[in-house]
């Protein structure tokens, strides 16, 4: 009868269908009728449920029975087709409903799948869709906690077992489900203690030698997928220690490195290994910095307070818990839409009260405090009585002439003065050389702005040729008088102490302070008859012991490169004079009291002439170099661990031995605390910290000498901070050879292979962290061969730029800059903590004469406001700058005409302290300078409080600048961009949409970005940010903008590695490129002119005529700008954990394509940093 019924219901639509399939199985069960009918009804809804997916959502939506009928006949049957039926119909349901887990748990599925697992365990028939759904329930935290209370970790160790060529579906889901179960902290602890670890170790180990031909790597996969969720808790990594689980995964791990499939394998087993690697202390009696600064005052409040009331011992002692540890609570609330939650934790730091984000002018202090800066500011009152103008009568301003050839500016690096008759870049310098000749050679490079020629500023080959075959000529019949008059400039304080670096058969030059002179002309330096080094003592780092090498033939071709490369010579004398540094640095005033100085800030440094292509990224080297790592803890008897350089302890001792590499530091803006050789070429590199700091470690800048040629030398810095490094991505560290600079090639260039950015097993409590727990550090490693033996070279994060170069390019500037054509001052800002100025310079057009017209269109040009380098370790913020100064100064008619529009205000250095010393971010109160701007304190950051003083004089007197910019470095993302200030564009990154419709703003802030994006090769806008965060409510950008009013207010960020994007593409970024920005930002404000005044500028459009529709002043938004990540890369196909936390939960899908990718042909060739430099056409 039952089978009549259901073959008569064959007319109804499929939906209805079964919906009578559903009640008849109902009625089954309510009358427990015979067991055929039930095997046939759910043999009916399985067929339905296979073939149609409106079926299967129709079971699952809300309100349905379907479940609940399914689940009773499960429970209640004894028919084994039936029962397979019923689990085949639920592993159909999993794909249709994402909360398939919860709506099981409800109706009790967890225990019925769970109990018919334990009860047919030897039927894998029935088995295999049990545990199909218990891999589903498991991903739920409630359901794993559930099941494993119930015995379902144990069950799953019955099924997993050793190599078996049976049966390998079942236990492939037997491991997925032990893996998701095991996520829950509760069975972690479980399978702890119960052995399980051991388990899984030993079982994985038999796989491995059986699965001869890698046919089960999923199952192998399945192994290690569950070790890494129980190693998760500290109670799995010690017993994973304990079962001597470093050595077997790291044995096998190397075994699987030849077969390019299983590096799924080697991932996930480096992943374990790095977790269970015990944490260690940094080897160093205290993580503060080596160098402390008594503060005048110290804070209430912040880092620096929380610094000076730890206990002395707290920072020597990694505490037990860290990034991985347990918690007391087990997480079983359950998120039911993480991508919300994502998205609310994205938006968290932009500001959203609109009465917040509304620039309100604060005056901050009254005008009679404010009138200290009054005499900072001359050009307001100055009459010029007193100076001989070039013209006496008034008349208005004419562009005169016609431009019979295009505007050019100065290629960055070149600076131009026509009052020198000497020649001279870095240590090269041409003497003796006949007025045609010197006529001839100055030839300038130059940077056509006009459209058709601004993508191509090189000089002709044959130029550089004649110039580098002069030049390289003048130079070697020198080297010999190089070497002699550099051993005399080797100053010690005790006159019968020899040069550092010379054998005891050289002669002895050194000589007491008081008396010591320089009879010999130095072909690198003004000539010297004078007394040297009058006063402090001074003394330059040591000179390679083996003086000048004679490069042969093949040393030529391959060094100097003569045939390709040219060095580019000036129009006049550079900015850099070594003779004016040395007498500068001593006055410049350390906490260390350095009395060294390093040979690139002596000899300068000059673009090389080649560019230098962003890295390659090598496939599979940051594992290698985890597994070096890993080799330390399993072998660690091959572990030298000597210490080679120490400036906490000043008795430890040098190593003798030839083949052990010197270190130093102890220089201006130099970092390097201490250093432990490892292997016999492999050196541990440590950071020191900001000065009244216990972190910020980034920034290093040391000397290495005692090299040999062909040895690879790696290099670990070992407590950087940051999460992500531009050195994952392409960046290389920089290189200055001594021995090149007398060789005719003074410059940093990009150095080191095998690079990546990756956490390492070492860090520090969570009260020395600040309340962080178990902050992490990571390492920088990198791998260089030296050119030369017995050399002195010198590491750099990036481009060194100190506090007494900006010093020297000053009084350089202004001694040689036209007094009756350019009006500039240079005044002092304040002084520092440690007693150094801070310097302010004022640049703009002397009046035409002073009659009363001209004066009063002299005053009232607006005012530009620029800052920068308020971070110390973004040296190529200063390099930016000293392109705009070097071009505001330039003789240029476009620069002549930018000096006639505005007058720039300009603090090229806000922070000469932390500078001087070598920190990373900090000044010397231990604070982050462009985190004190809304209220700054006078004692502890004076740069700050009287920078920010001279802008709220400028608002008292209703002189607000136009513009105001800070100049910063960014290290995590390419290309050059501005952050600026929108209310708007802040509101529309904000879940508070409606209320942007009340917002009214000016978008000009948007102007010059604009600009800079069509003229600067280097910029990109699609970079840009406008957004306003709550975090960033303190630094200069913002406080300008909303307490100054300055719509115009930005922070320009400068890429520490390359661009990939524009002309640059591709191209690690250099002083020369930098430069360019910082003169290319000077001509965006030409055009900003144009564009916000047009009718008060009469400078010819034909000068700026790029793109027409470039922009329009009154041009609205479309689109808000996209919000800037700080991680702003894609993550590598070799997926390894190198940016979270290290039990952060990688996808495993990106881990099993890993091993789709392969290399490139160029990639495999770049073996070698030479051989990836493309020289200049």
């Amino acid at each position: 009868m039952s089978k009549l019924k259901v073959i008569s219901e064959k007319s109804l639509t499929n939906n209805s269908r079964v919906v009578g399939l559903l009640a008849q199985l109902e009625k089954i069960n309510t009358e427990s009728t015979e067991s055929d009918t039930a095997r046939y009804v759910t043999s009916k809804i399985l067929h339905l449920a296979q073939s149609q997916e409106k079926t299967r959502r129709e079971m699952t939506a809300k309100g349905s029975t379907g479940m609940e009928v399914l689940l009773s006949t499960l429970e209640n049957t004894k028919d084994l087709q039936t029962t397979l039926n019923i689990l085949s119909i639920l592993v159909e349901l999993l794909s249709a409903d994402k909360k398939f887990g919860v709506k099981a748990r409800i109706n009790g599925a967890l225990n019925i799948t769970l109990n018919l697992v334990k009860q047919n365990l030897q039927n894998h028939r029935l088995v295999l869709p049990c545990l199909q759904l218990l891999r589903v329930y498991s991903a739920n935290s409630v359901n794993s906690v559930s099941l494993g209370k119930n015995g379902v970790v144990e069950l799953m160790f019955k099924i997993i077992g050793p190599f078996s060529k049976k049966n390998s579906g079942i236990m492939k889901v037997a491991l997925d489900t032990l893996a998701a179960l095991l996520k829950s902290k509760t069975n972690a602890r479980r399978a702890v203690d119960r052995g399980y670890v051991q388990v899984l170790l030993t079982i994985y180990l038999d796989w491995h030698r059986h699965d001869n031909r890698h046919r089960n790597m999923l199952i192998r996969k399945g192994i290690l997928q569950s070790l890494k969720s129980v190693t998760s808790i500290k109670l799995g990594r010690k017993a994973f220690i304990d079962a001597n689980g470093m050595k077997i995964l790291y044995n096998t791990s190397q075994e699987c490195l030849a077969v390019r499939t299983l590096d799924p394998l080697v991932n996930t087993s480096s992943l374990i290994m790095r977790k269970c690697f015990p944490k260690n202390r940094l080897p160093l009696p205290t993580i503060k910095s080596s160098f402390h600064f008594q503060l005048p005052v110290i804070p209430v409040t912040g880092p620096v307070a929380q610094l000076y009331s730890l206990p002395p011992e707290v920072d020597d002692v990694v505490d037990e818990s860290d990034d991985n540890d347990d918690i007391d609570g087990e997480a079983e609330n359950e998120i039911e839409n993480e991508d919300d939650l994502a998205q609310n934790f994205k938006n968290d730091d932009i500001e959203t009260d609109i009465n917040k984000l509304k620039p309100q002018q604060e005056p901050g202090r009254t005008i009679e405090e404010l009138k200290m800066y009054e005499h900072l500011f001359p050009e307001l009152v100055d009459d010029f009585k007193d100076y001989d103008l070039i013209s006496k009568e008034p008349k208005p301003f004419v562009f005169e002439g016609k431009v019979r050839t295009p505007i050019v500016v100065p290629t960055a690096g070149e600076e131009a003065s026509g009052n020198s008759g000497k020649l001279r870049k870095g240590i090269v310098m041409k003497e003796n050389v006949s007025s045609k000749e010197d006529e001839g050679d100055k030839k300038p490079t130059f940077m056509n702005l006009a459209k058709e020629d601004i993508k191509d500023n090189d000089r002709t080959l044959q130029q550089q040729l004649d110039d580098q075959n002069r030049t390289i000529s003048s130079v070697r019949g020198l080297n010999n008088d190089i070497v002699k008059a550099l051993d005399r400039i080797t100053l010690q304080n005790i006159p019968s102490q020899t040069a550092p670096g010379f054998t005891a058969e050289t002669k002895d030059y050194s000589l007491p302070l008081s008396v010591l002179t320089c009879t010999k002309a130095c072909p690198h330096m003004a000539t010297c008859g004078n007394v040297l080094f009058e006063g402090r003592t001074v003394q330059l780092g040591k000179l390679c012991c083996t003086g000048v090498e004679t490069e042969d033939d093949e040393d030529t071709e391959s060094n100097s490169s003569v045939e390709q490369v040219s060095i580019e010579v000036p129009d006049g004398p550079t900015l850099h004079d070594p003779d004016l540094y040395i007498e500068i640095v001593k006055n410049t005033k350390s906490v260390p009291e350095y009395s060294e100085v390093a040979y690139p800030d002596y000899f300068g440094h000059i673009p090389p002439p080649f560019k230098e292509p962003i890295l390659e990224r090598p496939y599979g080297v940051q594992r290698t170099k985890i597994a070096q790592d890993i080799e330390r803890l399993i072998h660690q008897s091959d572990i030298i661990d000597r210490v080679v350089y120490d400036i906490d302890n000043p008795n430890y001792t040098i190593p003798e031995e030839g083949d052990i590499l010197k270190f130093n530091s102890k220089f201006e803006s130099g970092n390097l605390r201490k250093v432990i050789q490892i292997r016999k070429n492999e050196y541990d590199l440590i950071l020191n910290s900001d000065i009244n700091s216990n972190h910020y470690h980034q920034w290093f800048y040391f000397e290495v000498s005692g090299m040999r040629l062909g040895v690879a030398y790696r290099f670990n810095i070992i407590n950087c901070e940051k999460s992500n490094s531009q050195f994952n991505y392409g960046m290389q560290p920089l290189m200055y050879s001594v021995q090149e600079a007398l060789n005719a090639r003074p410059w940093w260039i990009r150095m080191g292979t095998d690079i990546c950015y990756y956490k390492n097993h070492f860090s520090r409590s969570s009260v020395a962290a600040g309340g962080q727990k178990g902050k992490s550090y990571y390492t920088i490693t990198f791998t260089v061969n030296f050119p030369h033996k017995d050399d002195v070279c010198y590491f750099a994060y990036h481009y060194p730029y100190t506090y007494s170069t900006l010093q020297m390019h000053l009084q350089k500037l202004e001694s040689t800059h036209n007094p009756q054509q350019i009006y500039f001052r240079k005044d002092v800002l304040c002084e520092t903590l440690s007693g150094n100025s801070c310097p302010l310079v004022t640049i703009t057009a002397m009046p035409e004469s002073n009659y009363y017209e001209h004066i009063c269109q002299f005053r009232n040009r607006p005012y530009i406001f620029l800052s920068a380098r308020v971070h110390p370790g973004e040296t190529n913020a200063s390099w930016v700058m000293k392109g705009t100064l070097e071009y505001l100064m330039s003789n240029n008619p476009t620069a002549q005409s930018l000096r006639e529009s505005y007058i720039f205000k300009i603090v090229p250095m806000l922070n000469p302290d932390g500078v001087i010393n070598g920190n990373h971010r900090c000044s010397l109160s231990g604070e982050d300078l462009n985190r004190q701007w809304q209220s700054p304190n006078p004692d502890l950051h004076p740069t700050i409080y009287h920078a920010k003083g001279l802008l709220q004089y400028l608002a008292a007197v209703k002189r607000l600048p136009l513009v105001y910019c800070d100049y910063h470095g960014h290290s995590r993302k390419k290309n050059v961009f501005m952050y600026g200030c929108s209310i708007k564009e802040t509101v529309w990154h904000t879940s508070d949409n409606a209320t942007s419709c009340d917002v009214v703003e000016d978008i000009g802030y948007r102007t010059l970005p604009k600009v800079l994006s069509h003229i600067a090769p280097a910029f990109c806008m699609s970079s840009c940010s406008f957004v306003v965060e709550k975090s960033k409510e303190s630094t200069a950008r913002v406080v300008v903008w909303r307490e100054i009013g300055v719509q115009r207010s930005y922070t320009m960020e400068s890429t520490l590695c390359g661009c990939d994007q524009g002309k640059y593409k591709g191209l690690q970024i250099g002083t020369r490129e930098l430069e360019e920005m910082g003169a290319k930002f000077c001509v965006g404000l030409l055009r900003l002119k144009r564009l916000t005044s047009p009718l008060e500028y009469n400078l010819p459009s034909s000068l700026l005529d790029f793109e027409n529709d470039l922009i329009e002043s009154s041009c609205k938004v479309t689109s808000p700008t996209t919000y800037v990540l700080d991680e702003d890369e894609p993550r590598f196909l070799e997926e390894v954990d190198y940016s979270a936390e290290s039990n952060d939960d990688l996808d495993v899908e990106l881990t099993e394509n890993a091993g789709d990718y392969e290399p490139s042909a160029q990639e495999e060739g770049l073996s070698d940093s030479e051989s990836s430099r493309t020289y200049l056409p």
